[in-house]
Order: structure tokens, then C-alpha cells, then sequence
């Protein structure tokens, strides 16, 4: 029980991410759609900070479940903050 809570909140934790790192897109992205705003964060080297901004929404999730005791999503969703996070790192430095 207490894993698939885990797991339910890297999930949500990945998912928040991704609509997060879509939504600066089209906030801070230069281009027409999204991909092409993609394209152009990765070849002026600002993708990682893009990334970084979507994770945000992470807080709001993180602070939901631990506001409704639900800590084990919480958890969850900590983790899949620490794997966007070593994602980004890995993408900057090599």
C-alpha cells in the first residue's frame, strides 16, 4: 500500500514536471509553438533552466500532500523532483 503511494506521487511528481516545463515554454519560449521553442532553448543552452522552472509545480503538489497527510505522496513527489534535478544536472554538465 504504503509503495504504491510512493510510486503515485512520482508519478504525479513527473507529470507536474513535464506540464510545468510546458508552460514556461510558452511563457519564456521565443517561438511560434512549442517545439520550436524547444528547439530554440536547447541551441541557446537555456533548456536546463527551463526544466528548472517547471519543476516548480512540484512545490505546489508537495505541500497538497502534506497538508492532507497523504506523506507518502508527498514523498514521492520529492523523489521525482531529485530525479528531474540530477536529469538536469546531467544535461548541463555533460
Amino acid at each position: 500500500m504504503k509503495n504504491k503511494e510512493i510510486i503515485l506521487g512520482i508519478s504525479i511528481g513527473l507529470v507536474a514536471s513535464a506540464i510545468g516545463l510546458t508552460l514556461s515554454l510558452l511563457f519564456f519560449g521565443s517561438g511560434d509553438s512549442i517545439s520550436n521553442s524547444l528547439h530554440i532553448a536547447l541551441a541557446q543552452g537555456v533548456f536546463t533552466k527551463l526544466v528548472s522552472i517547471g519543476a516548480l509545480l512540484n512545490l505546489g503538489a508537495f505541500f497538497l500532500y502534506l497538508n492532507t497527510n497523504k506523506e507518502s505522496r508527498a514523498k514521492g513527489v520529492l523523489i521525482a523532483t531529485i530525479i528531474v534535478a540530477l536529469i538536469t544536472i546531467i544535461i548541463r554538465f555533460f
